[in-house]
């Protein structure tokens, strides 16, 4: 039906119009003729990570019950590279017809624009679906390390030759951008250690190597749990409730501080409103669901759903947040 509506809206174009508007207007009209019948075939959610991490975790806990709403297969396709960016990249260049939607990062959609030269905006590229989780990130050490507290590590960090140093899972993470942050708020010396995941820097920690990593509850709580780590403090401003005995850092008098980790979901510029609306509805109900939420929770991961629009606000937010820290702490690409 639309095949024909659209070969027929062709042959009423005037010859004389340029080619490439006469495509994208034709583009635009079958998409929008197809919101009708969405969703006819699988649906992909871009992960920009590795299987195994905290948001392919996410993704692959949401996936089922979305393809139940849905009535579709929803799969997770994952495209690691350049702190999400390739991801990001290959869901800009997508049909704008919901069946390619992308399961964003703190890094991806806020900050990497203000540390690397992108092809692509965020803000003006991509439009929000639904804000998808929030987390805060703890501080941790070796458990046999001599840093007992967080006075412990601001006296150490403070040192005029610091040989305190924190790691994360890459520059722009919000591990990274949590740690420098702090170094800001205390008035430290330490370095950051980049690290191509969050996987290694946690061996390293665990080994004896690295001396801290401000890291994801999903990486660390097992070994916190086991004794192997030392937890020192959460970034957020509320406590974990995987780890009700570990303060926020603001507890700990430096008030006013908090450095979340979130993800959200987005889908290409120009896709339908009807379908936005539905995505939205979907990943909402999916997110309020109890066995969802459950385990998500149980990772140290809040499940957090928003409307469209309250998604794109508290993304723009926190670009603006996290842009004047990048500057401040004078953070640039390797």
């Amino acid at each position: 039906m639309s095949q024909t509506i659209a070969r027929n809206w062709i042959s009423l174009v005037p010859p004389t119009k340029n080619l490439c508007v006469q495509l994208l207007s034709l583009l635009t009209c079958i998409v929008a003729l197809g919101a009708d019948l969405y969703p006819s075939h699988p649906i992909k959610i871009m992960v920009g990570f590795a299987p195994g991490g905290s948001a392919d975790t996410v993704a692959r806990a949401m996936a089922p019950k979305m393809s139940e709403l849905l009535k579709q297969s929803v799969v997770i396709e994952n495209h690691p590279g350049a702190g999400g960016n390739i991801a990001s990249e290959q869901t800009i260049r997508s049909l704008p017809d919901g069946y390619t939607i992308m399961l964003g990062t703190i890094g991806s959609l806020a900050v990497n624009q203000h540390i690397n030269k992108l092809a692509y905006d965020p803000a003006s590229d991509m439009q929000a679906l639904s804000m998808a989780i929030v987390f805060s990130n703890v501080l941790v050490v070796n458990a046999r390390s001599d840093i007992k507290s967080i006075e412990d590590y601001v006296r150490l960090g403070k040192a005029e030759n610091s040989k305190l140093s924190f790691g994360s899972s890459g520059i722009g993470s919000a591990g990274h951008l949590a740690g420098e942050f702090f170094k800001l708020t205390a008035g430290l010396n330490n370095q950051h250690v980049a690290y191509r995941g969050g996987a290694p820097a946690m061996n390293d920690l665990l080994a004896g190597v690295l001396p801290s990593i401000f890291s994801s509850p999903t990486d660390a709580v097992q070994f916190i749990q086991s004794g192997k780590l030392r937890a020192l403090a959460v970034t957020g401003s509320k406590r974990l409730d995987v780890l009700p005995q570990t303060p926020t850092i603001a507890e700990l008098g430096y008030s006013g501080f908090e450095a979340v980790n979130w993800y959200a979901f987005t889908a290409p510029l120009k896709t339908p409103s009807e379908i936005i609306s539905k995505l939205n509805q979907t990943i909402v109900a999916t997110l309020k669901d109890p066995g969802v939420s459950a385990q998500l929770k149980k990772s140290g991961l809040n499940p957090f759903p928003t409307s469209a629009d309250e998604a794109s606000k508290y993304i723009k937010a926190e670009s603006e947040k996290w842009g004047g820290i990048v500057k401040k702490a004078g953070i640039k690409a390797e």
